[in-house]
């Protein structure tokens, strides 16, 4: 069962139009493909300014931008959702799979290194 216990969760002020179960940057943008992330967003911003909890540490729910490995390494892609990690910056460890984007992964998230 998937689910999320996130420890800390902080909030961030949107540099623009952000979704649900997204990893952003501490500019409250997406980062850039295998690049570092600041945490997930709990909750999505419709514009420019709105405040948006983050999950800092802990596990949460990230939607899969491709097909994800249970037990593998995960990293972003250009719009915040979490892929199998190629070259990267090493953002979690999936702890379900899953087949094609679209679908929620929960991520133990290893952001502080990032």
């Amino acid at each position: 069962m998937q689910g999320s216990f996130p420890l800390l969760v902080l909030n961030v002020t949107a540099g623009g139009a952000l979704a649900t179960g997204r990893f952003a940057t501490f500019a409250g943008a997406y980062p850039a493909g295998a690049a570092a992330a600041y945490g997930v967003t709990r909750t999505s911003a419709g514009a420019s300014g709105d405040l948006v909890p983050v999950t800092v540490i802990g596990t949460e729910l990230v939607e899969s931008g491709a097909a994800v490995t249970a037990g593998g390494l995960v990293e972003t892609d250009a719009t915040g959702r979490a892929v199998n990690r190629s070259a990267g910056v090493v953002l979690g460890r999936a702890l379900n799979a899953a087949s094609a984007a679209g679908q929620m992964v929960e991520v133990a998230l290893n952001l502080t290194a990032a």
